[in-house]
């Protein structure tokens, strides 16, 4: 069964950082590419990082100096950290891989609330 579980949102002081997790089912994350999404208020679900197979990673160039992507392949895990949080960066945070993404397949996602 094809599972992704996002986890680590919440509450958050701008400045402050939050650690997403993503849990996957092995079938769509051993030898995928995983990725991390995010759905604003004033955006649709948009790319936010990725993290290649073997580890290379890539992250959206307005963040880039923020957050960091990383997989632990012993637990099929992604992981998004995220650094000196603005209210830009509110937010409903998904992941996905390289099979479920093609086919619009999401977990329930994360929420991430930046606000004093």
């Amino acid at each position: 069964q094809v599972q992704l579980v996002e986890s680590g949102g919440g509450l958050v002081q701008p400045g402050g950082s939050l650690r997403l997790s993503c849990v996957a089912s092995e079938q769509i994350f051993s030898d995928h590419d995983m990725y991390w999404y995010r759905q604003t208020p004033t955006k649709l679900r948009a790319w936010v990082a990725t993290v290649t197979t073997n580890g290379q990673t890539n992250v959206l160039n307005s963040v880039r100096d923020r957050f960091t992507i990383s997989r632990d392949n012993a637990k099929n895990t992604i992981y998004l950290q995220m650094n000196n949080l603005k209210s830009e960066d509110t937010g409903v945070y998904y992941c996905g891989s390289g099979v479920t993404v093609p086919r619009d397949e999401w977990g329930r996602g994360t929420q991430v609330t930046v606000s004093s």
